[in-house]
């Protein structure tokens, strides 16, 4: 057995000899000890032990080789029964250990967990205690979590609660976890207490994410739970705190309470806290929460005493105590409409409408509707009510009307004549009201009165609209109250006051175009026409168009049917000052109503002109209806050959659509009189507006028409006209494109499936090409100065053509036209629509 420094003998192998010699050189290196133990790892532990005791007797501080010796020892004794005493060996090493590296955590944690998994539970809780004293504060987080999963698997909670209590002190935020331990144990009082505690923190973050309000629903349900258990608490109190502190989540915190109560056992206690809440609540959700709650604490009691009952053999008709449970429930059902609508009073004191609904809950309560009458009219305050405050005075009046008390009645309405309402439409409606109420019992003068007092002009006079001044210095301009006061006049006064009232209407500019023209029938009613116009004038000076239009309608008609032509003059007058300003929109009726006038009364040329007039000034829309009534009147004054200029006048100002239908009428009055080459010209000048893709209905007309009237020269001229139309219209390049395609491709037998924007470069190349032959072929066939007929090869065949023209003359001889079939269409651009004089020049009357 060889001697190492002359200390230790030692057996080993010759593979041995190059580590020990190297140890032998750096016998205070790190690498040299774990190359050695790397190249020993699979000799007998013994041995393995044995160089790893050498190497920490030359480095006892070095944190390496501790923690692979101990982690060497510990996978020794790994799997062996704990009772085996190889683990105290490993103990005492980790023991001897700790006294180099007692601030080394890492071997505090594999120490711990070492003798955790012994089941060593004093010795491990005192390890982790010596643990926590020897590492630095910083260090204590990698501790804990272990140390609390240690004792919360312990079989009795106190060392577990003493140890938390010590581990809250470092980190308070952890709380939660505290808390839930002691729920899961059993130890609700504490836990109420750490809740609360928590709860009172405003600086306290929950790490679960809870808000304060959630945390404090917590610890109510808690509480009231489980009131045996929680005894270091004031519930009562602390509920209460809640209520007051979240204002907007108050069922449940009541209902809470009263479940504290009901667990508790008094149930008089929890039957007062519902009543107090049901009579407090200000949101329906909340309501709504607690009579549920209420209901079925009543249901549940109801149910309590009937199984009591049954099991002591009474009879349940003779339990009083029973039927005064009965009682109270269905009393607690019957007034739920009337807490609801007082939650909802609660909640907006100033809702019109829900006390109205009130009202109704008391239906047969003479008392009780009187009370809420008054409560109602002394709380809701006009500037701030939800609905029309003087709602609620005329019910109160009229509910004392319909018990036959108009002595009350009439108070409560002066009452509220004097009330300062929001706008003076209400207290113009309490006047009304009050009116109508005397007059459906035939107090007729007392109605008078009423909207005379009304209406009277105040010492303060002040604009409608001006809100700083109350409503009963600005109610004298209302016309809700005149209106009434005015029927009442008409009904029940004499014509000098109801004329005062119409006349005190106007003076205070707050008169409708209704009012006026109420004002001028009445005085029309009593013969005075005069008296009646002058309303209508000073109706007239009061608005501006449009509202004016009904005036000037009325009186115009009014006017004509008093003296018809007898003040022609002045009807004249009239209509003028009536169309000056006037919109285009009310233009029509007025000229229709002037040209009348002119026919029966006045000159046909005048007629003639307000029509020429209402031609321009009409809408658009509206000028093809007027040139119709325009030419059937002067064709019934004139005849029709006076109609002429209007039609051109038409086709000139009118849009193509319309002016084409113009130009069909007009050639048809051509023909019937037999002017067969002034209507041919029309249908020539139409022609440059009508595309023959969309109007086929003008083009088979004019077909129609050559048939009937002219021959194959004429024909040929329509067809040439068509085609020339329609090369105007289809210069756009994509349509002109696709069509060369396709003359092309249809040529040589071929399809192109491509679209006009995605042809390839030979189709692009082929197109020009054709384009160019085209224009050469037609530069070529340019007809002579000399000749006055181009003809065309249309769409229509020869034999057709030729059918065409044997239909508008049978005895005509068929020409030869085979010189023709080389020809090309000669393409002519025809110019803007417009109506030149070489068209309709020559078709003037001379």
């Amino acid at each position: 057995m060889p001697s190492l420094n002359g200390k230790t003998n030692v057996m080993f192998e010759d593979d041995d000899l190059p580590y020990e010699e190297e140890i032998i050189r750096n016998p205070y290196s790190v690498k040299c000890w774990m190359r050695y133990i790397e190249f020993k790892q699979n000799a007998p532990k013994s041995i393995l032990n044995m160089i790893y005791e050498r190497a920490l007797k030359e480095l006892p501080g070095s944190y390496k080789l501790w923690y692979s010796y101990l982690r060497e020892r510990r996978k020794q004794v790994k799997g062996k029964c704990i009772t085996e005493p190889g683990y105290e060996e490993v103990n005492n090493c980790h023991e001897r250990a700790l006294v180099f590296m007692h601030k080394m955590p890492r071997i505090w944690l594999d120490y711990c967990q070492f003798l955790v998994s012994q089941c060593k539970i004093t010795r491990s809780r005192r390890t982790f205690d010596r643990a926590l004293r020897a590492l630095p504060v910083t260090q204590h987080p990698r501790i804990w979590p272990l140390y609390l999963r240690f004792v919360r698997n312990l079989p009795l909670p106190e060392t577990a609660i003493r140890v938390y209590r010590r581990y809250l002190k470092l980190s308070p935020e952890n709380a939660e976890e505290y808390i839930d331990y002691l729920r899961s144990v059993g130890r609700l009082d504490e836990a109420a207490v750490r809740l609360a505690a928590i709860v009172n923190d405003e600086s306290f973050v929950s790490k679960e994410g809870k808000s304060n309000y959630q945390l404090w629903h917590e610890l109510c349900d808690l509480i009231s739970q489980n009131p045996d258990k929680v005894t270091s608490l004031n519930v009562g109190a602390i509920i209460r705190g809640g209520l007051t502190r979240f204002t907007d989540q108050l069922g449940k915190l009541w209902c809470s309470l009263a479940d504290y109560y009901i667990r508790s056992g008094h149930f008089e206690k929890a039957r007062d806290v519902y009543e107090e809440a049901i009579l407090t609540v200000v949101t329906v959700r909340d309501f709504t929460q607690v009579f549920d709650s209420y209901a079925q604490f009543e249901e549940s009691m109801i149910a309590a005493k009937m199984e009591t009952t049954a099991e002591m053999g009474q009879d349940e008709d003779d339990d009083i105590d029973l039927e005064l449970r009965l009682a109270r429930f269905e009393q607690l059902i019957a007034r739920r409409p009337l807490l609801l609508n007082s939650v909802l009073l609660r909640q907006n004191p100033h809702n019109v409408h829900e006390w109205h609904k009130r009202v109704k809950l008391y239906e047969g309560n003479p008392r009780q509707i009187i009370n809420t009458y008054t409560e109602a009219v002394q709380t809701v305050d006009p500037m701030k009510a939800t609905g029309k405050p003087h709602s609620l005075w005329v019910s109160f009046a009229k509910f004392y009307e319909e018990n036959e008390q108009l002595d009350d009645a009439r108070t409560i309405f002066e009452k509220a004549t004097k009330v300062n309402y929001k706008q003076v439409d209400d207290l113009a409606a309490v006047w009304c009201e009050y009116g109508e109420m005397e007059l459906r019992h035939e107090n007729y003068e007392q109605a008078l009165r009423i909207l005379r007092k009304a209406t009277a002009i105040p010492s303060k006079k002040a604009e409608y609209f001006d809100a700083s001044e109350p409503v009963q210095n600005r109610v004298y301009k209302s016309l809700k109250v005149w209106s009434m006061l005015a029927d009442l006049e008409e009904s029940l006064g004499t014509f000098q006051s109801t004329k005062a009232v119409y006349d005190r209407i106007i003076d205070l500019r707050i008169a409708t175009p209704q009012i006026v023209i109420n004002y001028a029938m009445f005085l029309e009613e009593h013969n005075y026409f005069e008296e009646s116009f002058k309303a209508y004038e000073r109706g007239i000076a009061l608005f501006r168009w449009p509202n004016v239009y009904d005036i000037w309608n009325t009186y115009l008609t009014k006017f004509i049917d008093r003296y018809g032509g007898k003040k022609l003059e002045r009807a004249r007058d009239l209509f003028e000052q009536a169309l000056d300003g006037c919109p285009a929109k009310f233009a029509k009726t007025i000229y229709l109503l002037y040209a009348k006038l002119e026919e029966e009364y006045g000159l046909a040329r005048h007629a003639m002109a307000v029509y020429e007039r209402a031609t321009q000034a009409v809408e658009t829309e509206e000028r093809h209806h007027m040139f119709n009534i325009y030419i059937k009147r002067a064709a019934e004054i004139y005849g029709v050959t006076y109609t002429r200029a209007i039609y051109q006048k038409a086709i000139e100002v009118l849009p193509d659509e319309h002016a084409r239908d113009m130009c069909l009428r007009f050639s048809d009055m051509e023909s019937k009189l037999g002017e067969i080459d002034r209507a041919r010209a029309i249908y020539s000048y139409c022609s440059q507006i009508c595309d023959p893709r969309v109007t086929a209905n003008f083009w088979q007309t004019w077909k129609e028409f050559e048939i009937r009237h002219g021959n194959e020269d004429t024909i040929r001229e329509m067809l040439r006209i068509k085609r020339s139309v329609q090369a105007t219209y289809n210069t756009q390049v994509n349509f002109m494109s696709s069509q060369m395609l396709k003359a092309t491709t249809s040529a040589t037998g071929t399809v192109s499936d491509l679209a006009p924007g995605q042809m390839g470069i030979d189709d692009m190349k082929m197109l020009e090409q054709k384009a160019q032959q085209l224009a050469a072929e037609a530069e070529q066939d340019k007809p002579k100065p000399k000749e006055k007929i181009l003809f065309v090869r249309s769409d229509t065949s020869r034999s057709e053509l030729a059918e065409l023209s044997k239909q508008a003359n049978p005895d005509e001889i068929d020409i030869d036209d085979d010189d023709d079939e080389d020809q090309e269409p000669d393409e002519v651009q025809l110019e803007q629509k417009s109506v030149p004089t070489a068209v309709f020049g020559g078709l003037k009357d001379e």
